[in-house]
């Protein structure tokens, strides 16, 4: 049980070069060898390299083999490997697969004249394309095959394995059986034998149990071998790569090893299974930001969601304070936004856009009654055969400011939030959850608020949070802001943070770091003295401090009556850019972009002239890097282009 692994790969690799017909090839994030048909030969060398003081085959042993196997045609074997005698065309031993089979063959010398048996494991799928780790283990008459470590398939045959089988003057062969027929067509990461010994406890401790190693060549291990000068790598090196254009894709385990290209950015991605690496990227840097387009809306616009349905385009959704003639959707056309439908809405105030499996959504937040009197918001689903949004679902709300939608546990919910009822702010914002068998948002929970602006739903490792901005209790804007955090199937309270008429949250990471931001609009308490300006205030970050288990405050920003922020990135740069809404005299007022300086936390980089400005939101496309303001005193909203060197 002691003897050591003999590695018949890395015999038919020399130190210093691959041998002729190898290529190494990297798929899935792991790496194997793909051997050529041109010289069979080629991929060989003599038993006795392995077998140095017994020229004598073990009587026990495992063979371990990693491999990843193409679709193989119905009657076709291909090899692994063999271990043939110079001067006979017969295997001594060998291992090869069909579809749906493994076959183990090795010669029996204790029968006149010698005999091949073949012992076959049934029902082995290894042609998926996928990497695969096997242990035959073989002693006497018994054969067990474990495949990625799943249950053993037993086998007992009649005929056992020879208790000595001479390997003097034989060779083992790589890929094939000394001729062009049969040729392994896949990759190979691991060909070991064990003497004396079943490998599968040895192997069965890893947790990715398709790539478990026992020994495999240098050059395929994780790290390239690399030779002591700066000259490039030994080995030649090829990948099979799957590169993505377009928006950001997902990575997960699934996409490992695959590339992604950003043209926006002009820059090349890998996928590490959780994030997106950075191989190769033009580092820009924000220069200027110059006024891009002339954005006439239906009247004032106090929000913007901008939003893509894939294959049919990007869009941006403004909500308009007039019905006639309501909100309007409007879609990148030529590098520009262009009106694209008109929905009635009343004194519409925030959109969310969110997608539930294959349904697209859009929800509108209405302020104030309709013609009947009636308040209500609604939600608007994506018909793919008009290519319009169309009325699904009417939710009675009471001044709603803004919706919220997230993902909790695979379920899907809706958070909208009332600001008041008649003169009352202190009422209930309500949380929907999904009903898949009826198709329709249905109450959750109910938590109270006070004259709340705006939901802010976030995770921090397995755990959700959602924040509400209070703003008014009928009193005072000096209120406390609440953050919350799902427990035991509802969300709890998990901080209060003092603010003045919170009008946003902004969750955003910056490396490692996790912060929150809210806008303060204005201090206002009807019980002391007028300040000088109720709308010079403070805004303040908070960053989350693990140890504390809480926000604590990270910056005060002076700003004008601010009502959002919005973070964005240009390059390896982080900002935020603030929307000051009204200094006390006027409401053209600069709204101002800061950069993340580290130790200094954000600076003010730039000054953009805005005009009661409401939202921002920042968006790419394969034509650069954009932000859209809205105004909440004209009808007039700005595209502005980030200028980049």
């Amino acid at each position: 049980t002691d003897l050591r692994p003999l590695d018949i790969l890395s015999e038919v690799v020399p130190a210093s070069r691959l041998a002729r017909g190898m290529r190494v090839f990297q798929v899935q994030g792991v790496r194997g060898f793909q051997l050529a048909a041109s010289r069979p030969r080629a991929l060989g060398f003599p038993a006795s390299r392995l077998f140095i003081h017994c020229d004598r085959f073990p009587e026990e042993f495992s063979i371990i083999v990693t491999l990843r196997v193409l679709s193989v045609p119905t009657k076709r074997n291909e090899y692994v490997f063999t271990l043939m005698a110079e001067e006979s065309p017969g295997v001594l031993v060998g291992l090869c697969y069909a579809p749906d089979k493994l076959h183990f063959l090795f010669w029996s010398q204790e029968r006149a004249d010698g005999w091949q048996t073949r012992v076959t494991f049934p029902n082995v799928s290894l042609s998926d394309n996928q990497w695969h780790t096997l242990v035959l283990a073989v002693s006497g008459q018994s054969f067990s095959l474990t495949v990625d470590c799943s249950i053993p398939k037993d086998m007992v045959v009649e005929t056992p394995f020879p208790a000595s089988l001479s390997v003097e003057r034989a060779s083992f062969y790589l890929g094939n059986r000394r001729r062009r027929k049969g040729l392994f067509t896949g990759l190979l990461r691991q060909l070991v034998l064990l003497p004396g010994a079943d490998a599968t406890s040895r192997i069965c401790t890893s947790m990715n149990f398709k790539v478990a190693t026992l020994s495999v060549p240098a050059v395929l291990q994780d790290l390239p071998a690399k030779s002591v000068s700066n000259e490039v790598l030994k080995y030649p090196y090829e990948t099979d790569t799957k590169v993505t254009l377009g928006s950001r894709p997902l990575c997960t385990k699934q996409e490992k090893a695959q590339f992604w290209f950003d043209a926006s950015r002009r820059g090349l991605y890998l996928c590490n299974g959780s994030t997106w690496i950075s191989m190769l990227e033009v580092k820009q840097r924000l220069d200027y930001v110059e006024e891009y387009q002339n954005l006439v809306t239906n009247s004032e616009t106090m929000g913007i969601e901008v939003f893509t349905i894939p294959k049919v385009g990007l869009f941006a959704a403004t909500a308009n304070r007039y019905t006639p003639p309501g909100s309007a959707i409007y879609k990148w056309t030529d590098g520009k936004f262009v009106p694209y439908q008109n929905i009635p809405t009343y004194q519409a105030q925030s959109w969310k856009y969110f997608t539930i499996g294959r349904k697209i959504f859009l929800a509108v937040a209405n302020f104030e009654q309709d013609d009947r009197g009636q308040e209500f918001s609604v939600i608007y689903k994506w018909s793919r055969r008009k290519e319009k949004f169309i009325p699904y679902q009417r939710i009675t709300t009471h001044s709603a400011r803004d919706w919220e939608a997230f993902v909790i546990e695979g379920e899907a919910f809706l958070a909208v939030v009332n600001h008041r009822e008649g003169n009352n702010h202190n009422i209930d914002s309500v949380i929907y959850r999904w009903n898949p068998r009826t198709g329709l948002f249905e109450t959750n929970q109910t938590i109270p608020t006070s004259g709340a602006y705006d939901w802010e739903f976030f995770t921090i490792g397995p755990y959700s949070f959602l924040a509400v901005a209070n703003t008014f209790n009928g009193t005072s804007t000096k209120i406390y802001s609440r953050i919350y955090i799902w427990l035991s199937g509802s969300f709890q309270l998990f901080q209060s943070i003092l603010t003045f008429g919170a009008a946003d949250w902004e969750v955003f990471h910056i490396g490692d770091r996790v912060f929150l931001a809210v806008a303060n609009s204005h201090s206002y308490d009807s019980g002391v003295p007028a300040p000088s300006n109720f709308y010079a205030i403070n805004s303040s970050i908070y960053e989350l401090n693990i140890t504390a288990q809480m926000f604590v405050k990270f910056q005060d920003l002076l700003t004008y009556s601010a009502l959002d922020w919005e973070f964005f990135s240009v390059g390896d740069d982080s900002f935020l850019v603030v929307a000051n809404s009204f200094d006390g005299f006027t409401f053209s007022v600069n709204s101002i972009i800061y950069r993340w300086q580290g130790y200094e936390g954000f600076v003010a980089v730039h000054h953009l002239p805005t005009v009661g400005c409401r939202d921002w939101e920042a968006f790419h496309t394969v034509e650069g890097s954009y932000l859209l303001y809205s105004s909440a005193k004209e009808p007039l909203s700005k595209v502005l282009k980030l200028k980049t060197t």
